[in-house]
């Protein structure tokens, strides 16, 4: 049986966490999405599923049946979760230790996932006080891999009209997006409002610190947002004081 430590591959474990993000959507996850997602051909992917689903080989990671699709299996998942705990402590200790922008980290944090030491992450998360959220609103997962928190968040293209909310995450993280929302100053924890849709030209305008911006629904739907609760109102024995 091949050590568990020569199947883990940038490859392989950049597989996993596909896998696992792909779930959150679809489960089991299609080899078609897969390779999509992983921007390499279906036989590849084919191929390497095959390989981490079976038993002779180590321990599977990925649960595969021919025409279902594939899911992770306990040490497939906990394995993701390491990568991704990894990937979004790095993306915030590139972002408020060393300065760079949140449009900048994805692809540094891409690289580092897959080197550092569990002490050096331990280090890193310590040095940010335990953070749990990175610069994009993204959940942080536990340092025993038991799951990433669930945020519950509505897109922004689904909040009512006139409603107030609070930006908490954005799922597309693709450098232009990013680029444009931090020039609008859209980030997770800004305060904003939509202020009118506009489903023939599939717009929403939103005010921003009180500055008017329309966005596409296509970048609308990325901004995840919460509800802000009601402004407290004085009590009536405190207003007759």
């Amino acid at each position: 049986m091949t050590d568990l430590r020569e199947v883990r591959t940038e490859a392989v474990e950049d597989l996993l966490k596909a896998v696992y993000t792909l779930q959150q959507e679809t489960d089991p996850v299609p080899t078609t999405v897969l390779a999509k997602a992983l921007d390499i051909s279906a036989p590849s992917v084919t191929d390497m599923v095959k390989r981490l689903a079976d038993p002779k080989n180590h321990a599977p990671l990925l649960d595969h049946r021919p025409y279902y699709g594939v899911r992770l299996t306990p040490l497939g998942e906990k394995i993701a979760l390491e990568v991704i705990r990894h990937h979004r402590l790095l993306e915030l200790y590139l972002s408020q230790a060393l300065g760079y922008s949140w449009d900048e980290v994805h692809e540094e944090a891409d690289r580092l996932e897959h080197v550092i030491s569990e002490q050096f992450e331990d280090r890193i998360a310590a040095v940010l006080g335990y953070p749990e959220i990175d610069p994009h609103g993204d959940p942080i997962p536990p340092r025993d891999a038991t799951g990433v928190p669930v945020i519950n968040a509505i897109p922004l293209t689904e909040v009512p009209t006139g409603e107030p909310v609070t930006v908490v995450r954005i799922i597309d993280q693709t450098e232009p997006v990013l680029r444009y929302l931090s020039e609008l100053g859209l980030k997770p924890g800004v305060s904003i409002s939509v202020l009118e849709k506009s489903p023939l030209n599939d717009t929403v305008t939103t005010a921003i610190n009180g500055v008017a911006h329309t966005l596409s629904a296509t970048v609308a739907h990325a901004v995840l947002t919460h509800a802000q609760p009601p402004a407290a109102h004085p009590t009536e024995s405190a207003s007759n004081e």
